[in-house]
């Protein structure tokens, strides 16, 4: 198993505190705890499917299941994530308030809760820092399990503050369940019990894991376009299910854009609806990716080029080349005499490294061979290389030299 390579300082997200560490209350909450408050009504609603043994399935409760998953489906993609967290688009206080009310029916929690969590996962995707990867945490945490760790239960209102001076909008952030509540009291009026049960609950655990899917699956299974920085992928079944959330390699490589699918080929109902209530003045500023991104030709930014020449490097098993060169330095230049030069060489010890040129240090072509093997295309393929390189040999540098005893 390859060593994970790790520069303290370049590659580690900056410390920040624990979201919501604490309930809506203010008390504190343990992680050790099974089920908190917060999460007792999602509970709830799974265990209200089994509700339909005694009440029975309709034709009725079909529909309004079905309609209702694919309206708060398009609720999720156009407001909670396109709208609220990325400001694709823009839009009047009115239909900004009806995309929240409906996004919130869904009963995940408020468009406020909902936009810092994810603007807080971009910024440290699939990083020890995100909130739901399958990478650090595995595949059912990232799905649903991160869900029950009380630290994500409050909201980091300074993540969402352009939306904070709306009175309307922190009505619903406070009394978050009140969409859903009048939405179940509406399908129980027009359907009764199977209403409900099928039409309101059955549909809302739907959209809960088609929704959670994408933090889940759009992490493993799929293809990647473009260079990211972390395991997003595009996943044509998703994009499906989710009105066109499954292009989620795309939406990665330019988070701002309205129309995640990027080509005419990948489906992406949310946009083409978008595009409709623009055309009706509804919703405006539609934004669309540049000619740069879609031809794959921008180059990375600073953050995506370390992160990703971070998982380049940890691909070589440093301890292995460690151990190599060390058996390869019996006697002249002695390992000793290396630890010594390299000491004296001080911040310059992987130039000496370098400078060696044994065939146990993974040279910038071994590197770019694994990069073109592990990556898409990228124009910023060769930084990613230097920077990886540079990586590797100050981690094999760390293994050779050991670090000078502290000053007593």
């Amino acid at each position: 198993m390859s060593t994970k390579i790790r520069l303290p300082g370049r590659n580690d997200p900056p410390n920040v505190a624990p979201i919501g560490s604490g309930s809506r209350s203010g008390a504190p909450v343990s992680d050790k705890d099974v089920v908190y408050p917060d999460t007792i009504p999602f509970v709830l609603v799974h265990l209200a499917c089994l509700g339909a043994f005694w009440t029975g399935i309709t034709p009725t409760a079909i529909v309004l299941a079905v309609s209702l998953y694919w309206l708060r489906m398009f609720g999720i993609g156009a407001g909670y994530h396109r709208y609220f967290s990325h400001k694709a688009f823009r839009t009047g206080r009115v239909f900004q308030f009806i995309l929240a009310f409906l996004a919130q029916s869904t009963a995940q929690k408020s468009v406020l809760w909902w936009a810092a969590k994810h603007r807080h996962h971009h910024l440290y995707s699939d990083t020890p820092e995100d909130v739901h990867s399958p990478r650090q945490d595995g595949f059912f945490h990232a799905h649903v399990g991160w869900i029950f760790a009380p630290r994500h239960g409050g909201t980091d209102l300074s993540k969402v503050a352009d939306f904070t001076g709306y009175p309307e909008i922190m009505f619903l952030h406070r009394f978050e369940l009140v969409p859903p509540a009048l939405l179940a009291l509406f399908c129980f009026l027009v359907g009764g019990w199977s209403g409900l049960i099928v039409g309101f609950f059955w549909s809302t655990v739907a959209v809960y894991h088609g929704t959670f899917c994408i933090n889940s699956l759009a992490h493993v299974h799929g293809r990647k376009r473009y260079v990211t920085g972390d395991d997003s992928r595009n996943n044509w079944a998703l994009a499906i299910m989710t009105m066109g959330e499954g292009w989620h390699n795309n939406h990665h490589a330019y988070q701002a854009s309205v129309r995640q699918g990027f080509f005419w080929w990948e489906w992406d109902p949310t946009y083409y609806i978008l595009r409709g209530l623009a055309a009706l003045g509804i919703v405006r500023d539609l934004r669309l990716p540049p000619e740069a991104i879609l031809r794959n030709e921008k180059p990375l930014g600073m953050r995506t080029i370390e992160r990703v020449a971070a998982d380049l490097a940890a691909s070589f098993n440093i301890e292995t080349i460690a151990a190599n060169l060390r058996s390869a330095l019996p006697a002249t230049p002695s390992l000793d005499d290396l630890r010594r030069d390299m000491a004296d060489a001080g911040q310059r010890a992987a130039d000496y490294l370098a400078g060696l040129q044994m065939p146990q240090i993974p040279t910038r072509d071994d590197i770019r061979a694994r990069a073109a093997a592990m990556l898409a295309k990228t124009p910023s393929l060769d930084d990613i290389v230097e920077r990886a390189h540079q990586m590797l040999l100050e981690t094999l540098a760390s293994r050779l030299v050991p670090e000078p005893a502290p000053a007593r």
